[in-house]
């Protein structure tokens, strides 16, 4: 199965890599657009779902690594939730190696 590593850039302008299990991260997101905070969070979670159900149909189970790549997402997200402006660009896209 594909997977997809995508690079972020937070409102504090860091950058962290993300890891997706399936290509479905391309059908919610997009490089070089940002994104407001809620809206990337219902994008990023629709997504991982999906590529849970495809990996889950796949091989038995869901993908622990997508799931803790959401919790970490979520968590790094929450910093930023005060901030009313906040946006998250995506800055990249590139197949995971295996």
């Amino acid at each position: 199965m594909p997977a997809m590593h995508y690079t972020l850039q937070w409102p504090d302008a860091s950058q962290s890599v993300a890891y997706s299990p399936s290509l479905v991260i391309e059908d919610f997101l997009a490089p070089g657009t940002e994104y407001p905070l809620d809206d990337f969070l219902r994008r990023v979670r629709e997504a991982t779902a999906i590529a849970n159900q495809r990996v889950h149909a796949k091989f038995g189970f869901e993908c622990s690594r997508a799931s803790d790549q959401l919790a970490d997402t979520e968590a790094r997200a929450a910093v930023f939730s005060n901030k009313a402006d906040a946006t998250i660009r995506v800055v990249s896209f590139a197949p995971a190696q295996s």
